[in-house]
């Protein structure tokens, strides 16, 4: 079959790809009001992106009545956000901080997470999170209807038990993140894993 996206399944865009490109990692993003009121809320629709210098995007789409998102609201405003990677433990509380809430709510509250104050930047990260990511924004790409956030990240917390000192390595292992699947309520583990040598 061949799917038109920018014709028949136009209207479907969103259901078709958020179902075939799958697992997506979570981030679930802290951002702060200028007048300090933090939101957070979960993004399947984020990756990593480079390392030099090191970058992150999330895209937060509008809301139904076509006005930002309050995550995209913030950090238009301030211009910093955090990523909170989302591990098992973390899976309900992340998904009750996907209800929309009215602006300046703070959903840490009604899921029952903890902010703790960040390095360099404003917004909090979230004290249950395995591992959180500090961003200043570089930019902001708008295309159609679609916001890309593209962030810099100036420091990774991570859980003490997830990183060897030694090697300077992710204990992946022993990590393990949750992934969203398809739309609209689908998510996987990551405990199921084999290796595959790369090439010489």
């Amino acid at each position: 079959m061949e799917l038109d996206l920018e014709g028949q399944y136009a209207s479907r865009a969103y259901p078709i790809l958020a179902s075939l490109v799958t697992p997506r990692p979570i981030a679930l993003v802290t951002t702060i009001s200028p007048d300090g009121r933090v939101n957070a809320a979960p993004f399947s629709f984020f990756n990593v992106l480079g390392a030099n210098p090191p970058i992150v995007a999330f895209a937060p789409g509008n809301r139904e009545d076509g006005t930002p998102k309050d995550s995209a609201r913030n950090t238009r405003l301030t211009h910093e956000f955090v990523v909170n990677l989302v591990d098992e433990a973390l899976a309900a509380a992340m998904n009750l901080c996907a209800a929309s809430l009215p602006y300046g709510e703070n959903e840490l509250l009604g899921a029952g997470l903890h902010a703790l104050p960040s390095s360099v930047v404003k917004p909090p990260r979230i004290a249950e999170a395995p591992a959180s990511l500090e961003c200043t924004e570089w930019g902001t790409l708008e295309i159609g209807g679609n916001r890309v956030v593209i962030g810099l990240v100036k420091r990774v917390h991570i859980r003490e038990e997830f990183f060897d000192v030694e090697t300077k390595r992710v204990r992946g292992d022993q990590l393990f993140l949750i992934g969203r699947m398809a739309s609209p309520d689908w998510y996987c583990t990551t405990r199921d894993r084999f290796e595959i040598k790369r090439p010489d």
